[in-house]
């Protein structure tokens, strides 16, 4: 819902809303929350609440500082699998420390900064995502296992895909919340599962992506499941991927996807890090059509940028290295940079490559094939350096 904080109160009021859960995240973008009672809903609207984020990564980081939450009303949804009577709502929050002063890791707030910059230079940006997950069996005392809940193919319908059930439960559940999937399906994975998201402005869509790991999780462990969004969970199987679409519109109406895509494959070594933050991350590149190689295509949907119409009839750009560990905000606000760095240095957009095989292709450069040179890609570029806070550097950089 959208509309004033007196407007919310009513609402909560009427609806007989019991417990607010304030969510924020973390610098690498899981969520946290603390939930507050309706009668300290209005301080949170005034002041904030604070709250101790010293164990938290990267928030606080233990600097003595104190953080204040501060709810965005129009970021409230219902929790549908908790109590009918007695709801309980969420809301997601600007971090600020206690003087009114930005918290530099709030990356959420990041991701703001990113669009206001995009809108004072002319242009708007929107966002798809697309979620791979896999479904393992828990054991008999409740502990995850690495047991695929199935030995399904890709789109496999049941009754070899045993995920159906609970895809469609985790989609009706979003759509509930005010997300509106547009497809789910089970991937190539035993026990692997994917939901795509429509368009939606980088706030929302970033929301969206952190709701969905949620509920997901949520729902997978109400049917005895364990959910896992690991780049790599099985060895010598699909990895999960987050495929980021963006799309572009320059309010001269003029087409930009070319210096979009120049943009992206420009900076992408340097951003690399934090689209793939962890070891296991960099396992999937060049395996089972996840990308290897900084080359695009309109014809090759494997490369690490695709090329496409979209059901609007309008081209936009897939990104394909980033896996679901990737901070969204985090990861939008960056793509969001470095397509306005194509746009306003007029990167050259290389050939395309529609090949399959890539390995004869040696003057096409590679991903960072591990953590390591991911960092120093990081630290090393002039693109990383101007647009994230040295203190988030400093944390997905160091060893």
């Amino acid at each position: 819902m959208t509309g004033t904080e007196q407007e919310l109160m009513t609402y909560i009021e009427e609806e007989d809303v019991k417990f607010i859960r304030l969510a924020f995240c973390d610098v690498y973008g899981v969520q946290k929350n603390i939930s507050i009672q309706r009668s300290e809903l209005s301080r949170a609207f005034e002041k904030g609440i604070a709250v101790d984020t010293s164990d938290i990564f990267g928030i606080g980081g233990g600097n003595g500082k104190e953080i204040r939450l501060h709810p965005e009303p129009d970021t409230i949804t219902v929790l549908p699998w908790r109590p009918e009577h007695g709801k309980v709502v969420r809301m997601f929050c600007t971090l600020t420390y206690s003087d009114g002063s930005p918290v530099e890791t709030d990356t959420r707030a990041l991701l703001h900064k990113a669009v206001r910059y995009a809108q004072s230079k002319g242009y708007r940006f929107n966002f798809k995502s697309e979620l791979q997950f896999y479904l393992f069996k828990m054991d008999d005392n409740g502990e995850n296992t690495k047991i695929p809940y199935d030995n399904a193919g890709y789109m496999d319908i049941a009754p070899l895909d045993k995920g159906e059930n609970v895809r469609r439960e985790i989609c009706l559940t979003l759509e509930q919340m005010g997300i509106k999937p547009e497809s789910s399906h089970h991937e190539a994975g035993p026990g692997q599962n994917e939901i795509d998201f429509r368009y939606a402005d980088p706030i929302t869509a970033a929301d969206n992506t952190v709701t969905f790991l949620s509920v997901v999780r949520t729902l997978a462990a109400r049917n005895g499941l364990h959910a896992d969004f690991t780049p790599q969970p099985l060895k010598g199987k699909a990895g999960s991927a987050l495929h980021i679409t963006v799309s572009v519109k320059a309010n001269s109406g003029e087409d930009v996807t070319d210096s979009a895509i120049a943009g992206i494959l420009y900076n992408i070594a340097g951003m690399t890090v934090f689209l793939n933050p962890t070891a296991d991350s960099f396992q999937r590149f060049g395996k089972h059509k996840a990308p290897q190689y900084i080359a695009w295509s309109e014809k090759n949907r494997a490369q690490l940028i695709s090329a496409r119409i979209n059901e609007n009839g309008i081209r936009c750009a897939q990104l394909r290295s980033p896996d679901p560990e990737a901070n969204p905000y985090l990861a939008y606000a960056l793509m969001i940079y470095a397509v306005l760095d194509g746009i306003d240095n007029q990167r050259a957009l290389p050939e395309p490559v529609d090949e399959d095989v890539l390995q004869s292709q040696s003057e096409t450069k590679e991903l960072p094939d591990n953590l390591e040179k991911a960092r120093t890609e990081a630290k090393t570029s002039h693109f990383i350096q101007r647009f994230v806070p040295t203190s988030v550097i400093r944390l997905y950089c160091a060893d």
